[in-house]
């Protein structure tokens, strides 16, 4: 069919991820009647109707729905062809890319694909860092070959393994009044002004829950947008951060930070390993093999 080229699939994906044709449009940086136009040579080729037209958008006919799951089953190997024989233009064996969430990538996950990367010097690896909804549809459309982020998502059909694990502490400044403690309760910190880190929304939304819960309010002093920044201001003496320990102690002393655990059963964080369920190359699967291995022995340092 002449009318299901690559762009043509790639403009068709993203008004059906869109459910809109401008909004389409503005993702693709093209004009809405150009979609318009190949949406409609596509459906006269095709002999059926793969959208129904409204006045607020477009919605996904069961034929549009069949060609949506072949479309981007076959832009994902269209773009590990063009990945694939790039880096072999280069001299370069394999390249894997992998999406990592912020915690991912501050704690563990860089030191793992290092020592991966001693071993394989002729492969490649590329790490981005996304939030965790773009972890996972990072993966989902083939942008990435491997994602590492917190389980708590939706993975839906992506297969999963267990990776490493973190511990969320409350970090204070020296002389705070929860500065000698061995471990608290989050509900115990909420009687402070806390620093809100923007950048971490999921995390935010499990602490407002635990405080709703306990009947108490969250209430933050300062918004940053990096976890960075966020120590700078408890070191200040401003309000107090939650964040994930292991991270926190690296700057504790430069800093004059005192790390004090969280004893609620969330703040022991799950990271996971996710894959698409087919088409993974020799190279990924080799670092997904080393990195499961990583976490099956402990390697966080």
């Amino acid at each position: 069919m002449r009318s299901f080229d690559p762009v043509s699939l790639r403009l068709f994906v993203a008004v059906c991820e869109e459910g809109n044709i401008a909004a389409a449009a503005q993702r693709e940086a093209i004009v809405p009647s150009a979609i318009s136009k190949r949406l409609a040579q596509m459906e006269s080729e095709a002999g059926v109707r793969l959208f129904e037209r409204g006045r607020r958008g477009v919605t996904v006919t069961a034929a549009g729905e069949a060609l949506w799951r072949y479309a981007r089953e076959s832009l994902q190997m269209l773009d590990r062809i063009k990945s694939e024989l790039g880096a072999f233009a280069q001299g370069v064996q394999g390249q894997v890319r992998v999406f990592g969430s912020k915690s991912a990538l501050a704690q563990f996950l860089p030191n793992d694909i290092g020592r991966f990367a001693k071993i394989y010097r002729d492969v490649r690896v590329s790490m981005e860092e996304r939030e965790i909804w773009e972890v996972v549809r990072g993966v989902e459309e083939g942008r990435a070959d491997i994602g590492v982020c917190w389980d708590a998502v939706d993975f839906r059909d992506l297969t999963v393994f267990p990776y490493h694990r973190d511990h969320l502490a409350v970090v204070v400044p020296e002389g705070h009044p929860l500065a000698n403690r061995d471990a608290v309760a989050f509900i115990e910190t909420l009687d402070y002004e806390h620093v809100d880190i923007l950048a971490r929304s999921i995390l935010q939304q499990r602490q407002r829950s635990a405080a709703g819960a306990a009947g108490k309010q969250l209430i933050h002093r300062i918004q940053v947008s990096t976890v960075d920044a966020a120590y700078r201001i408890v070191a200040a003496g401003l309000a107090v951060a939650i964040v994930p320990g292991e991270e926190a102690r690296a700057v504790q002393q430069a800093l004059g930070l005192t790390v004090v655990p969280l004893t609620d059963s969330w703040a022991c964080r799950q990271f996971v390993i996710s894959i698409r369920n087919r088409g993974l190359s020799l190279p990924a699967s080799l670092l997904v093999e080393k990195l499961r291995v990583a976490a099956a022995a402990g390697n966080t340092d």
